[in-house]
């Protein structure tokens, strides 16, 4: 049997996006043309977890076409937004960043209380419009914790799922009664504004033909997941997964001599559900030499022996980006 050449093996490049400057795409680019200019080839496989960037690599991946509407941000103004059909226009992607999303609101107008999914339920509507029997909801990066009643009340006043079944795909495991305290903070929520949500979060579940809380993932997009699985049956899968799976990194995996994650910042919230940490373990797990280009390096010594890193690189732009795997490609 012939001796397996490591060195015509590729190296996987699977980051996910540094939030607010850099897309998964762009950091795999940057990453890949260093590893070739140091001789090595790669794989480029941009990553998501379900949160913001995922309907753009679920995109590259599946192939197939954008499409748009009028729809409301998180403060009730009329934005135009987007939307993804794949598969011949029977699966849909929407992504809740699109229309819901924090940036979508500057930070000094947030108001948690008055931040409602309505405009994700408008971007639902169109896609069913759009004829998906499948719509993929990529529940992450909103700027609300309403529960997905601005959703669920958009989807009615445009007459329903009409038989399309939703898949909601989750960038964390919160159950619905934790997403207040959890996630209120981040979006601008004080002491009092997040016992106002968690009050309403109750009034609303009693309101539901199921009971979201204590289900894992419901509290996801500030309880978005969790509206849209007691109201719709919609199915909720761990986000990180789904897109690894469609992707097939594990096959990809195996065909390379190694395999470079990254992300923003890595940091302990890396080990709980974030793509990073999720590919990781697989690497430890098939036995594949993993490193990490990152923008900031915040996980401590133990945790990084959990993930089994060779290498942690800090590059925030796409010279060192490059630069980063340039001297991968040294070590490798």
């Amino acid at each position: 049997m012939a001796a397996v050449d490591l060195a015509a093996r590729p190296v996987l490049v699977a980051p996910d996006a540094f939030k607010g400057t850099l897309t998964a795409a762009q950091v795999a680019g940057a990453i890949g043309r260093g590893l070739e200019r140091g001789g090595v080839p790669a794989d480029l496989c941009p990553v998501a977890d379900g949160g913001e960037g995922t309907l753009a690599v679920l995109l590259t991946a599946l192939g197939g076409e954008t499409a748009g509407t009028t729809a409301r941000d998180p403060l009730g103004r009329e934005i135009a937004a987007g939307f993804a059909l794949v598969e011949d226009g029977g699966t849909a992607i929407v992504e809740v960043a699109e229309a819901s999303g924090l940036p979508r609101v500057a930070e000094a107008e947030r108001d948690v209380i008055a931040a409602s999914t309505y405009g994700t339920g408008q971007l639902i509507a169109a896609a069913v419009d759009a004829g998906a029997a499948v719509v993929l909801v990529a529940a992450g990066g909103s700027a609300t914790v309403d529960g997905g009643a601005g959703a669920i009340e958009a989807i009615e006043d445009a007459g329903g799922l009409r038989g399309a079944r939703l898949v909601v795909l989750c960038d964390v495991r919160t159950p619905w009664e934790e997403a207040p305290a959890r996630f209120g903070p981040q979006k601008g929520a004080s002491p009092a504004d997040v016992r106002a949500l968690e009050g309403r979060l109750r009034a609303l579940a009693a309101t539901l033909p199921k009971d979201p809380a204590g289900e894992p993932m419901t509290g996801a997009a500030g309880g978005l997941a969790g509206g849209l699985w007691a109201r719709y049956g919609a199915a909720l899968e761990p986000g990180a997964a789904f897109v690894l799976g469609t992707l097939e990194t594990d096959a990809r995996m195996r065909a390379a001599r190694a395999i470079v994650v990254g992300e923003g910042r890595l940091d302990r919230t890396s080990l709980q559900g974030k793509v990073t940490g999720e590919l990781a373990t697989r690497a430890r797990q098939a036995g594949v030499p993993c490193h990490a280009v990152v923008g900031q390096h915040a996980l401590d010594a133990f945790d990084a022996r959990i993930l089994d890193l060779q290498e942690i690189l800090e590059a925030g732009t796409p010279d060192a980006l490059e630069a980063a795997g340039e001297r991968l490609a040294a070590i490798l």
